[in-house]
């Protein structure tokens, strides 16, 4: 699958975000929805695990939860079982579970939306979302997911942004998504978001398709970095960022093993430096030197 609930083509980004929060009052907090969700829209786990990231790195804390009876079926999603610290088992059931966080040295809240994709009743749980996103007082909504591709694991990870919100789209310089059919929980809940009035954004990481299998650190990354773009809040990724070069060196390796997906990996190289040479712009460079910046400004006593 190249393209899943309104993502564009894997190879295909659009421009770079500007800040998506609009300026407020002094004193004035606003609440930014982060979601994902484990299943079809979750390549390589890349898309949840770039929450579970920035759940543990702010501290998130549980505020509410969606009933798992009313929208699982646990021969579909199976319940696990684990060994608790105390050695007890302990019986984990699929769920969606909402955590918030405040981001340091902000004005900025979070609410995490983490679960499974449901499956049954979806425009019921979408709008269970939702009621939870008015009383949290959600001003802005960003949805997470990652798709598999034909995209080389040696390049960065593309990452589209698209909206269908007309207003963002003109402010941040989006693009309409373009994409048509099936679709998983993930487009759902955009269009329920817009009709809500919500502010929404969708965030597709693309993972290489030979890789498919989790984690997916790179991917992970990539969707960190542009969520800190939109968010404009400098986020400690310097463990990931060696996780990604340590996935990527064991790709290289296993790569250089079979002289079929070696062949295959350099097309795909050759493919994205092509696609990318107009890109390779001043801008782009400046992106990167102004997050190193703001990650360095944040490190000094």
């Amino acid at each position: 699958m190249n393209s899943l609930d309104g993502a564009p083509d894997g190879q295909a980004t659009s421009p770079e975000p500007e800040r998506l929060l609009q300026p407020v009052a002094e004193g004035q907090r606003i609440t930014v929805m982060l979601a994902a969700f484990e299943g079809w829209n979750d390549a390589g786990e890349a898309a949840s695990d770039s929450l579970h990231y920035l759940n543990k790195l702010w501290q998130g804390k549980k505020v509410a939860s969606v009933d798992a009876d009313d929208y699982y079926d646990f021969q579909f999603t199976r319940p696990t079982v684990r060994r608790t610290a105390a050695g007890t088992r302990k019986v984990k059931w699929p769920s969606t579970r909402l955590y918030k966080a405040s981001v340091p040295d902000s004005n900025v809240d979070v609410v995490f939306v983490l679960g499974t994709e449901p499956s049954y009743r979806w425009r019921a749980y979408t709008a269970e979302l939702l009621v939870h996103a008015e009383t949290l007082k959600v001003d802005y909504v960003v949805l997470i997911g990652a798709l598999l591709a034909d995209v080389p694991h040696s390049r960065p990870i593309p990452v589209s942004t698209t909206s269908d919100d007309s207003g963002l789209r003109q402010r941040l310089n989006l693009e309409a998504s373009q994409y048509e059919g099936p679709v998983g929980i993930v487009g759902v809940l955009a269009e329920f978001a817009l009709l809500a009035g919500l502010p929404t954004v969708s965030l597709w990481a693309a993972v290489p398709h030979y890789v498919a299998q989790p984690p997916s650190p790179k991917a992970q990354l990539a969707i960190l970095n542009r969520i800190e773009d939109l968010l404009q809040v400098p986020l400690d990724t310097h463990a990931l960022n060696e996780e990604s070069e340590a996935w990527e060196r064991g790709v290289d390796e296993l790569a250089t093993e079979d002289p079929e997906i070696a062949a295959y990996v350099r097309q795909l190289e050759e493919a994205k430096d092509t696609a990318d040479l107009p890109e390779a712009s001043g801008e782009s460079i400046a992106r990167e030197f102004e997050r190193y910046l703001k990650r360095r400004g944040k490190d000094k006593p």
